[in-house]
């Protein structure tokens, strides 16, 4: 018995992961079709997604929403439609949040609450609004499935399983700047710090991979989708990519899971859940030219961005939002040139070190907390301390 053909609508579809989802699309057309796609400013790119995936639904982010592009892009046989309206869409099986920072909130909160497949990379919605979004999955029957390779990892060790992992243990490259002095860290530029050794990424995460941030959103991210103390959530540097996280468990036995690093993979596991799907596209492990597995514990004084994550998930309400919204603004400056590497840590700890936290704060104070940091970060750049 074949199984039915999943609808995908694809939120970021020009982003790196956007593009990668669309070459899963490519290689298995008889399992997925995209119904809706939606991009930021690179309608270029879009029009030609549009043109070979035929959806019946598009968006795109403008500032003045021309009408010209607009009325291009519709003359190719789709409409365009809010990202909300989109994701609540009836024929939408599985949203792919393919977007960056906390820009797919609100359309993430949306496709939670109609009850939707959610295939998540957007590691900013369950970080600032982790509670809220789980509490509505929790009442609509929504299923988060996690896109990140690590997340992916520990749900794959999880299927199963009826009893709570003991410790969750979340690897990481350690970036291009592993084994760097403090010396060396110091003089970071931006094309060094672009030049991820593993993955390939937007720029933002590539920054926040390079400082250690993202590893320490993930940990935020992890207390969330699996239930468990940020305690129990701990960080080693895994230098090759191939294990992509570990589950132990209260009898001593350790889950793994390794795969070439392939983001197409996690994607792929998530669209296809619950079945495994051969893809010809995917690359294999060669085990007889791998020379070793090894770890070691970050060092968070050379990566305070980890710590600070690790610490802001702690404090939980709205320190988080704080967190994210801080290092969006900082890495924007640091990509812009106007501030260094070492930088980034320095400003997103005085902005969490001035805020005045929220316990269990609604949509609302989230946001207000995350316009306030970015205020606070641009205050400190212009010496209105």
């Amino acid at each position: 018995m074949s199984s039915p053909v999943k609808r995908l609508a694809v939120l970021g579809s020009t982003g790196s992961i956007g593009r990668q989802t669309l070459d899963v699309v490519r290689a298995l057309p008889e399992r997925f079709r995209v119904v809706g796609l939606a991009a930021g400013r690179n309608t270029a790119l879009l029009a030609e997604q549009i043109s070979e995936f035929k959806p019946k639904f598009f968006y795109y982010s403008s500032d003045n929403k021309d009408k010209e592009t607009r009325t291009r892009l519709s003359a190719m046989g789709c409409r365009f439609l809010s990202l909300e309206d989109m994701v609540r869409h009836p024929d939408v099986d599985t949203v792919v949040m393919a977007t960056s920072g906390t820009a797919g909130l609100s359309a993430t909160l949306a496709a939670v609450k109609a009850g939707k497949n959610v295939a998540l990379a957007n590691k900013g919605s369950l970080v600032v609004a982790g509670e809220i979004i789980i509490g509505e999955a929790g009442q609509s029957g929504a299923r988060i499935m996690p896109v990140d390779s690590e997340h992916s990892a520990i749900w794959q060790c999880l299927n199963g399983e009826r009893q709570t992992a003991r410790r969750i243990i979340l690897t990481a490259s350690g970036g291009p700047f592993r084994d760097y002095s403090e010396a060396q860290m110091a003089g970071i530029t931006v094309e060094q710090a672009l030049k991820h050794p593993s993955w390939q990424m937007g720029k933002k995460v590539t920054i926040d991979s390079a400082t250690l941030m993202n590893k320490g959103l993930e940990v935020i991210e992890a207390h969330w989708l699996f239930n468990i103390p940020v305690d129990n959530i701990e960080v080693l540097l895994h230098p090759q990519s191939i294990i992509h996280s570990m589950v132990e468990f209260i009898d001593g036995s350790v889950k793994a899971q390794l795969s070439y690093p392939d983001m197409r993979l996690p994607i792929q596991y998530a669209l296809s859940y619950p079945d495994r799907l051969a893809n010809p596209a995917l690359p294999f492990i060669d085990w007889a030219n791998l020379t070793g597995l090894t770890f070691e514990p970050p060092d968070t004084d050379r990566f305070p961005c980890l710590r600070l994550a690790i610490e802001a998930g702690k404090s939980g309400g709205t320190c988080p939002a704080v967190l994210c919204a801080a290092d969006e603004a900082a890495v924007e400056l640091f990509l812009s040139g106007r501030i260094r590497f070492m930088d980034i840590a320095h400003l997103v700890e005085r902005v969490l070190e001035q805020h005045k936290k929220v316990d269990h704060p609604d949509l609302n104070e989230i946001m207000a907390a995350g316009a306030w940091a970015r205020e606070r970060i641009l205050n400190l750049i212009c010496g209105d301390d």
